[in-house]
């Protein structure tokens, strides 16, 4: 079973917020809430959460992610 929580902390501002993750999709894009740059996952990464995240997304996970 994944874990669906992960602490996400903006790179620009340094703002941390808690969110839940889907656990069907990557989530390409991450609006942060403190400074309301739009977040991109890091080349290589497959979603924000791999990217700013203290936890993998569910589809990595599982190992089912499609999008590396």
């Amino acid at each position: 079973m994944p874990i669906l929580e992960s602490i996400l902390t903006c790179p620009r501002c340094g703002f941390v917020k808690r969110e839940i993750m889907p656990t069907d999709a990557c989530q390409f894009y991450y609006e942060c809430t403190g400074c309301r740059s739009l977040l991109r996952p890091i080349p290589g990464d497959c979603c924000v959460f791999c990217s700013f995240g203290t936890v993998k997304c569910p589809p990595v996970q599982m190992q089912s992610c499609r999008c590396v």
